[in-house]
């Protein structure tokens, strides 16, 4: 247990810090911070580098693609111009269709307003992820990544560690229950100790480091 306690801690003080801070979102529970998780939780699901889309999401915010109703208001070339200038260049046109059209979705059937969702959702996880993934272009990684950082501000969804977070924990020889994983990182919260483990998981020397290998 303490040797457990000893490597979770050393991941958790170089990497203790959630992908919407790296993006530069303050996240609370009122709709555009909701809305850039969103969309950072797209950017992240595809098979790119993590940096790449934190600081797309960066570039998106700077060009005023902040909220729901702006982002469908931008032409389509403003959109991919955007993500280019954040380094998204692999995906750049399917993602500013896909943005563009996931953005009027939430207007038309949320009034732009994440928080709708969740009530929609009555509480259940297994819903929530179901209908976040009607979002055109969030598939079932773009859900969890949301759930992971949302539960800092949506208390009923923690603990939650996807199965990406948990290969973190085995990866780092860490429990694989989630109640005995929190127990262990003792007042860090869920959403910064997921994204922990999953940079461990992502990232050979992330975890090599915390193994003190």
């Amino acid at each position: 247990m303490e040797r457990q306690e000893r490597v979770l801690r050393r991941l958790l003080d170089a990497h203790g810090r959630t992908y919407a801070d790296e993006a530069g979102i303050r996240l609370r529970d009122t709709p555009q911070p909701l809305y850039r998780l969103l969309v950072l939780s797209h950017l992240l699901s595809a098979r790119i580098r993590a940096s790449v889309a934190t600081a797309t999401a960066r570039a998106l915010h700077e060009a005023g693609l902040r909220d729901p109703r702006r982002m469908s208001a931008a032409s389509w070339q403003q959109r991919v111009d955007a993500l280019g200038r954040g380094g998204y260049r692999r995906y750049d046109e399917r993602t500013a269709t896909q943005l563009g059209d996931a953005a009027e979705l939430l207007n038309d059937r949320w009034g732009g307003d994440l928080r709708k969702l969740r009530r929609e959702a009555d509480g259940e996880v297994a819903e929530l992820r179901r209908l976040l993934q009607e979002f055109p272009g969030m598939g079932p990684a773009g859900a969890d990544i949301f759930l992971r950082e949302a539960q800092g501000v949506w208390s009923e969804l923690a603990p939650f560690l996807d199965p990406k977070a948990l290969q973190g924990a085995e990866r780092l020889g860490l429990p694989l229950d989630s109640e005995r994983l929190v127990a262990l990182a003792g007042n860090t919260g869920a959403d910064v100790l997921a994204a922990a483990l999953v940079r461990a998981a992502v990232g050979k020397d992330v975890a090599a480091d915390a193994l003190g290998d």
